[in-house]
């Protein structure tokens, strides 16, 4: 769902920022710098921890945490202690551009990471930018937020503040499209949407791909979230003689459409985007999600070896959420965050600036220039702000796990 957006008018006023005493712990049970007197900075995590989508965005969450305890461990930032602030959105715009208010305005935080959904961070992108404050994404895939409203004709950047470690859903459903066609064989195609930002977007690229790769588009149609019932599209699917469903939304209604479709008989899979790849979906339909497929971002985390020991701590720590949709992109995005600030601290004679909004500036920039191997691959952003990475991969239900299949770029040509 679109929201407007809100242009705030006014700036963080200038302000010192908080230092803990030397000896002191953060809220994450680290030690600060035995030199003395040590700064804490915030890093502020938006996501769905609640309610739909919490699943992957509890995974969003914890990763960043892990990224934020190995800095502070390893004293990334010598002086600097790091503390994550995490904002449940509950998947909901408003509720997004609120917490978005509420980081910008903690005098001690210098970036954040999220939101999940592409259409809350519709209406938070603003509020950064006023505050001038740095907002990576590790998931968000809809084009027009790094690359404009008219991203498929002129491509402009509308806030420098944005950035995404997550590749976008030009190349996500073109991957789609070719893989339906090309690898499943299938050659009638039903297309349904949830009419948000993200899945209707989606949806959209990969019903103009498969076409132009020859494909057929044989209908299309919309669900909304939280619908529980679906008798009357499985009918429309039914009759239309489609061979696959291309479903652009996010798992809550693809687990229950599924699961009706094969028990009204039709057997075809249902193939979505990387907001259906959650262990969640597999759970809530159970076995009619055999042979399903999705694509998401990246390579899988399991066959990165940086990302190893981080699945361990995950795992260790108990965590809730999948970490495998976004987990290594938040880990990343945060990582980004705290490099940014290192470099702001270096240019500095080895001093954190006093003034905040100078201090968000330079991390801004230094996202700009990130280049370092992070937990997903290279992590580094082009002039929109989108990440270089543009790996993606399939993967399918088989025997009621997610298994890769495919690994690959998009070809856009």
């Amino acid at each position: 769902m679109r929201r407007s957006l809100v242009i705030l008018t006014s700036v963080l006023a200038t302000g010192a920022l908080s230092l803990t005493a030397c000896g002191s712990r953060d809220d994450n049970g680290g030690s600060d710098s035995d030199s003395g007197e040590t700064t804490t900075l915030t890093i502020g995590v938006d996501a769905p921890l609640s309610g739909e989508n919490s699943t992957t965005g509890l995974g969003i969450q914890y990763g960043a945490q892990i990224a934020v305890d190995d800095a502070n461990k390893n004293k990334l930032v010598p002086g600097v202690t790091f503390k994550l602030k995490a904002f449940d959105d509950k998947a909901q715009p408003a509720t997004g551009q609120t917490n978005a208010t509420a980081i910008t305005g903690d005098k001690t935080a210098v970036g954040a990471v999220g939101p999940l959904n592409s259409g809350v961070a519709q209406t938070m992108q603003q509020v950064f930018a006023s505050a001038k404050m740095v907002q990576i994404s590790p998931s968000n895939t809809a084009p027009e937020l790094t690359q404009g409203k008219d991203w498929q004709t002129e491509k402009k950047r509308p806030f420098d503040t944005y950035f995404r470690t997550a590749t976008t859903d030009e190349l996500q459903g073109s991957f789609a499209a070719d893989y339906a066609l090309n690898g499943l064989k299938k050659k009638k195609a039903f297309v349904v949407d949830d009419k948000q930002t993200y899945g209707a977007g989606l949806a959209k690229i990969f019903n103009e791909q498969f076409k132009k790769l020859g494909g057929s588009v044989v209908e299309t149609d919309h669900v909304n979230t939280g619908d529980k019932d679906f008798g009357s599209l499985v009918t429309k699917i039914k009759n239309s003689g489609a061979d696959l469903l291309y479903y652009g939304g996010q798992y809550d209604e693809s687990a229950l459409l599924t699961k009706q479709m094969k028990d009204a008989g039709v057997k075809i899979p249902l193939f979505g985007g990387d907001g259906m790849f959650a262990s969640t979906y597999i759970e809530a339909g159970g076995k009619a999600t055999e042979g399903d497929l999705a694509t998401a971002i990246g390579v899988p985390a399991d066959t990165l070896p940086a990302a190893k020991t981080f699945i361990e701590t995950y795992k260790s720590k108990g965590y809730k959420g999948d970490y495998g949709a976004y987990g290594a992109y938040s880990y990343d995005a945060t990582t980004a965050i705290i490099k940014a600030v290192k470099a702001a601290v270096d240019a500095n004679d080895g001093k954190v600036p006093s003034d905040i909004n100078e201090l968000r500036a330079q991390v801004v920039e230094g996202v700009q220039k990130s280049d370092f191997e992070g937990l997903s691959g290279k992590v580094a952003f082009d002039e929109y702000g989108d990440t270089t990475n543009k790996q993606l991969t399939v993967y399918q239900v088989v025997k009621g796990e997610w298994k890769a299949v495919k690994t690959g770029t998009a070809d856009l040509g």
